[in-house]
């Protein structure tokens, strides 16, 4: 392989790697919505309907409010940016905005996609952060 040739791959990988590195940045100031259907098990805050923090995410954990563990729920119904779940133990289904005003900061490989309206801890570990 000739020096040329060597160079050239060096700079596509990096080049390459640089691509990755931003449209994770990207995305990761974009989260804030989840596409959600009826039949779709998430973690909700389990606070009550007055808890304003609205958490949902892909994992178990405490509320981003930090008052409560979440509840594995199932989402009944989707209206708009509103997805209804029921949980065991609910006697009704309690509505949860599908547009966070806070987002999960999680690290590269964390699925967790977790979103609030209040700041504080995803149900992860990881801070939230404010939704651009």
């Amino acid at each position: 392989m000739t020096n040329r040739m060597k160079r050239t791959l060096i700079l596509v990988t990096v080049a390459l790697a640089l691509a990755v590195a931003f449209a994770s940045l990207s995305a990761a100031g974009t989260k804030g919505k989840l596409d959600l259907k009826a039949g779709d098990e998430l973690y909700v805050c389990n606070c009550g309907e007055e808890c304003p923090c609205n958490t949902i995410a892909r994992h178990p954990g405490k509320c981003a409010c930090g008052h409560d563990e979440v509840v594995k729920a199932t989402v009944t119904k989707v209206d708009g940016d509103t997805a209804y779940f029921k949980a065991e133990g609910w006697e009704k289904e309690r509505p949860f905005k599908t547009v966070g005003k806070y987002a999960c900061a999680c690290k590269p490989g964390c699925n967790c996609d977790g979103i609030s309206q209040t700041p504080g801890t995803c149900p992860c570990g990881e801070k939230m952060k404010k939704v651009k």
